[in-house]
């Protein structure tokens, strides 16, 4: 078989990155001596974890629209055609077998570009709720592998894969690793862990919450494993004072981290929550309101709907936190419950599923 070439897209946070980076992966494993070349916004941060990760990446000059008059905006059409152009470009020149997007700005431009030029696309959509860019991309796309139900209503019914979100591999057993994780992370295993995770680039007002409510949390007895991001880091780091609180601005063994959790309290980006229904931890999530088409709500709903989680939106924060997160510790049957049925929902093949479907683009 000749050499296969593959170019991926996504980026702009860790939820759009890393399920590129495990497609790639899964690809490499397939096909050892393939070429793949990872195409991102230039000032975003997948231009550093691709290359990380061990890839090639080239940058476009690309931006959101943002929901405010801004200069960003006055200049998106020049920048979307500067993209298009350049993405045309690379895609000439690298003359890939397949390209994929995982949603971000980037993928926008260069999924169209490819398109154009007759190589066949695949989406990946990771949320419940699809982004414009994905829903402009869909007539032209070959495949698209989502994950969840119902998804008929934005794109093509034909072309749509059940696949689920891809997650690392390191995630499917972690209770094996419970004994580890307790020693990484020096913790009392007579108490439980509570984990808070505020997505790839922190979360202010869950920082805001935890910071609040720190003496009362630790009055319930919990240890706390607190990810507060880079960004919030410095503002944040004198909690990690405190008995039992550890506050990180980044966790690089989520597998670990996992296993050490009883509780989790999260944001609800796609990845966030697939992989949460694979470690299969009772979680309370607050989505972040600042998200297009307020998709982290519409991504817990539907975990909440299926009686795999609990959910507060921010403005309950104040009034409910204390009595629901209160009522979850103390519920054992509840977090018993919950850990089962967010696990029912766990699609531990996707990564090979979605490669599947690459690979059939490739025979026909």
């Amino acid at each position: 078989m000749a050499q296969k070439k593959f170019i991926l897209s996504g980026g702009g946070t860790g939820g759009h990155i890393y399920p590129a980076i495990a497609i790639a992966n899964e690809l490499k494993e397939r096909f050892p001596d393939s070429e793949i070349l990872f195409v991102g916004a230039s000032d975003k941060m997948e231009m550093q974890k691709v290359p990380q990760a061990g890839y090639k990446i080239t940058g476009l000059w690309i931006a959101g629209i943002q929901r405010r008059l801004t200069l960003d905006n006055a200049l998106f059409p020049l920048k979307l055609m500067s993209s298009l152009v350049k993405s045309r470009k690379i895609v000439k020149n690298f003359k890939p077998d397949v390209v994929i997007g995982t949603g971000g700005f980037a993928s926008g431009p260069l999924l169209r570009a490819a398109s154009g030029l007759g190589v066949p696309t695949v989406i990946q959509e990771q949320n419940s709720f699809p982004g414009i860019t994905n829903k402009w991309l869909s007539k032209k796309a070959n495949k698209i592998c989502v994950a969840y139900d119902n998804l008929e209503r934005f794109f093509p019914a034909q072309k749509i894969v059940f696949t689920g979100n891809p997650v690392r591999q390191d995630l499917i057993n972690t209770e094996d690793n419970r004994e580890d994780a307790l020693n990484r992370f020096n913790l009392d295993p007579a108490k439980r862990t509570l984990l808070v995770l505020g997505g790839s680039l922190g979360s202010r007002r869950i920082n805001q919450l935890i910071a609040k409510e720190l003496s009362w949390l630790q009055a319930q007895g919990v240890q706390i494993i607190w990810q507060c991001g880079k960004f919030y880091f410095e503002e944040y780091r004198h909690y990690g004072d405190k008995e039992g609180v550890q506050v990180l601005s980044f966790i690089d063994r989520m597998d670990l981290v996992y296993a050490a959790a009883d509780v989790v309290i999260s944001r609800s980006g796609a990845s966030s929550v697939s992989e949460l229904c694979i470690v299969g931890k009772p979680v309370l999530f607050i989505p972040s309101p600042n998200v297009a088409e307020d998709h982290q709500a519409k991504n817990a709903q539907a975990i909440v709907d299926k009686g795999g989680a609990l959910m507060l939106k921010e403005v309950q924060l104040d009034t409910q936190f204390q009595p629901v997160f209160a009522d979850l510790l103390s519920n054992i049957d509840k977090q018993t419950k919950l850990a089962e049925n967010i696990k029912k929902m766990a699609k531990v093949n996707a990564t090979k599923d979605i490669v599947e479907e690459i690979v059939k683009l490739l025979k026909n």
